[in-house]
Order: C-alpha cells, then structure tokens, then sequence
C-alpha cells in the first residue's frame, strides 16, 4: 500500500498547476469573490450544527422516543473532540506533504470525517429508537461513533479554514474576514434550522434520512468548492521534517513565551461561558415566566442572530479602523451585563420589550466579544503558528462553551427545585429565581472577564510585538 501510495503521489505531482484541484499559484491580494468562495464552509457547518443540537435533538426525543439522558449524552460527545483542535492546528502548521500543502489535506480530512458521520447516523438513529434485533449496546454505540465522527469532522473544518483564511489575507483585512467567516456561519444555522422545520413538519423516517443524508452531501459539495484552488503549493513543504523542529508542546511553551496568551485564552473561556450559559434558558424564560407562546420564543433566535451580526459588522469596523481588540472585547463583555440585566429586569417589570430588547444586547455583546477575540488572536499569532493559535482558541471557546451550557442547565434546576422547595425564603418561590440566578452569575462572570482583559488594552509607551516580530506600541 505504502509504494502505491508514492506512485500516486508522484503522478500528481507531474500534473499541471491548472489541473490539480485545491492548488493555486498565484499570491498577493486575495479578491473578495474568492474569500467568498472559501467561506462555504461555515455554511456546512452550521447545517450540521444545528442539525446536531436542534433538529436532532428534539426528533430523537418526541418522534424516536430516545430517553432524554441518552439524547443529552449523544449531543454533548463531539465536545469531546474540542480540546483536540490545537493540536490539529498545530499539525496543519507543520504538515509536510509531496504536494507541498499544509493546510488542504487537513481541511479535505476533517470534511470527509463529517460526511462518513451524518452520512452513518440516521442508520444509527433508527436503531437507536428499537427497530433492530441487535442488542442495545450496539445501537449506542453506532449512534456515539456518529456523533462524534459530525464533531471530529466540523472542529477539524473550522479550526484549518480558519487558519487558511489567515494565510490568505493581509493583517488589515483580518477583521472583514472574520466578521464574513462568522456571518456565513449564522446564516447557514439560521437557514437550514427554517429548511428543516418546513422538510420534517410531516415526520416520517424516510424524510429524516433523505435530510441528513442530503446535509452529508451538501457538506463534500460545498467543502469541496470552497477549498478549490485556494491554497498554493510550496516546494519547501515537500521537504520532511527536521529533527530540530519542535513538537506540539514546545511550539506551545515558545508561544506562550512572546506574549500574554495564558491570560488572552482565559478571556476567551471567561467571556464565551458568560454568554452561552443562558443558550438553553433563554427561550423557556419567555414561556415560563413571561406567558410568551412557542412562536414568540422561537424568534429570539432570529433576534440573537441579528445582534450578533450587528456585532460583527461593527466590530470589523472598529478594527479595520485600528481600535484595540483588547477594548472592544470588554466593550462586548459590558454589553452583554447590560442585557442579562434587562432580561433580569423583564420579570418585575413584567415587559416583554425589556426581554426583546435584552435579548438583542445579548447579540450584540456575544458578536462584539466573538470577533474580537479571534482577531485578538489572529493578530498575536506569530506567521509559523498561525494553526496552533487559532486551534487554541477554538479549543478553550468551544469547551468553555458546552461546559457553561450544561452548567447553566443543571443551576437553573438546582436553585428552582430549592426555591419551590422554599429555602429561600417565601419571595422567591417563583420560576423566575433558577433563571435570574444564572444570568446573575453570567454577569459576575463577564466582569471577572473586564478585569481579566484589562491588562492587555494597550496604552501609550507600551510596546509589544505583531506577527512579523517588529514592535508595535499598538498590538494588543
């Protein structure tokens, strides 16, 4: 297998530039058609993200009559593969191939990963409800291997399409780029959550697997054109690697070493459990507390999704102009105070525009807080280390992000059962007070993130050194 391999390899690498898919030859400005093209990818994986946690989530428990739990467990197990996406990104930084690529056969890897998943996984799903003669055992474990094949697959995409975009643009347009990347992202989860809705308001099995299945498919189509001719080829890549070049952990002892990164990744966990840990609560708040029907409610995603786009247009702006992504980060942090506090607000005042118009805050402040942080990180990442920096990122948002969610879930239901309970005293025993004591805490969290940022906001005098090492008394 290994010499076929090589006589492959070898062919290819007497194909012309022209010919060879992913390739390209040429460098310097990168078009806005092109940076278009590779944004694709965030549409595919926000169809599997959503297809993950909203779709699936609610047919697995109603029509399949799966038990909660086991529901729970399944959605929360491509988590397992976030703290792996520094790693990937490491390896795509150093990757050396015949080819002289770093980052498409990562790309195309975690792409196919995603694909074998959902393409797997209503298969797993249908035996997973009893319609099989195997044990149970089997059908858990088909369906585990699904999931977290969809979640291996959608980090690995994300964290080496990231990095690719990275080398594609000049630090100026960084900021552009990742306001489309995370544009892109929330309008394939924001379309494809109203396609499936519309697709399985008829629920039959066939047309859940015609669904997943066609998301399978539209995942190789759209990754496949995104990445075409995006990556050029470099002969010094072919070379294998020396025995002077450091490994994972030592590229990340040098990386901490050129700058405050512990503190930049502790900002970034702070801030995103500060925001996500109402992601489940927010939508039952309206219907339990504020008497809102399910149709009220389900437009908050919209409204979120509009805040945050708000968010990134504004952030890319303040960027691009040369603001300090130290100070918009904490301006989205002390946004987002200020929208947990009028949903806080919302119950005693009963006033559904105060939870709309916190709702949209909350957007807003995430959007803000999301984009600066990346492009924080972007900025800070030296040009070898690009992958790591950013897999660094993914990984602490990503794991923060489903750890708070779940935390938030369980303290709503701890403080509620023991305010029912009446241990809090007879004014608390409403429903309100598991969910004012979780947005409490997202508020004391978000300042904790202030303080921490602080000390990154660059002053006059300060110097600190950009990517291409040369100091700069603006870096973050």
């Amino acid at each position: 297998m290994t010499g076929l391999n090589a006589r492959i390899a070898r062919v290819w690498t007497k194909v012309g530039h022209d010919l060879l898919p992913f390739a390209d030859e040429q460098s310097g400005e990168l078009p806005w058609s092109r940076l278009f093209r590779l944004s694709l990818f965030q549409i595919s994986c926000g169809m599997s993200t959503v297809l993950l946690i909203g779709t699936l989530n609610r047919v697995m428990i109603v029509e399949l009559g799966v038990p909660a739990s086991l529901v729970a467990l399944m959605v929360a197990l491509p988590l397992v593969f976030a703290p792996l996406r520094a790693l990937i990104g490491f390896r795509s930084d150093t990757y050396r191939s015949v080819l002289g690529w770093r980052r498409v056969p990562y790309f195309w890897l975690g792409s196919v990963i995603q694909f074998g998943g959902l393409a797997m996984m209503p298969f797993a799903l249908l035996i997973l409800s009893g319609d099989t003669w195997a044990p149970a055992w089997v059908a858990q474990l088909s369906a585990a291997i699904a999931f977290l094949m969809v979640g291996a697959g959608l980090h690995t995409t994300q964290t080496v399409g990231l990095a690719l975009a990275t080398d594609l643009v000049e630090e100026r347009a960084q900021p552009n780029v990742v306001a489309l990347l995370s544009m892109m992202l929330l309008a394939g989860m924001v379309v494809s959550a109203a396609a499936f809705g519309l697709l399985l308001a008829e629920f039959s099995q066939i047309r859940l697997i015609q669904i997943i299945q066609g998301v399978a498919a539209a995942t190789l189509v759209l990754n496949f054109i995104a990445v075409w001719k995006q990556e050029a080829l470099d002969p010094s890549r072919t070379r294998g690697r020396g025995k002077d070049e450091p490994g994972f952990l030592e590229s990340f002892r040098r990386l901490r070493r050129r700058g405050p990164w512990m503190r930049r990744l502790a900002v970034v966990g702070l801030g995103t459990a500060g925001f996500a840990m109402q992601d489940v609560l927010l939508e039952p708040y309206g219907g339990q507390v504020l008497g809102l029907g399910v149709g009220a409610t389900t437009g908050l995603t919209a409204l979120l999704a509009g805040g945050g786009v708000v968010g990134f247009i504004l952030a890319a702006r303040w960027l691009s102009a040369g603001r300090d992504a130290a100070r918009i980060i904490g301006y989205g942090a002390l946004t987002g105070v200020a929208g947990f506090s009028l949903v806080i607000l919302a119950a005693p005042l009963v006033s559904v525009l105060a939870y709309v118009a916190g709702s949209a805050i909350i957007g807003l402040g995430g959007g803000l807080f999301a984009h600066a942080t990346l492009t924080s990180c972007m900025r800070a990442a030296p040009a070898d280390k690009t992958g790591l920096a950013l897999g660094l990122w993914g990984a602490v948002q990503a794991t923060c992000a489903g750890a708070a969610i779940a935390l938030g879930g369980v303290a709503r239901d701890a403080v509620s059962a023991a305010a029912s309970g009446g241990y809090l005293g007879a004014g608390l025993e409403g429903p309100v007070t598991g969910y004012a004591a979780v947005y409490m805490a997202e508020i004391a969290i978000l300042f904790i993130a202030i303080a921490t940022v602080g000390p990154l906001i660059s002053r006059p005098g300060l110097r600190t050194t950009t990517r291409t090492g040369v100091a700069d008394p603006a870096s973050v």
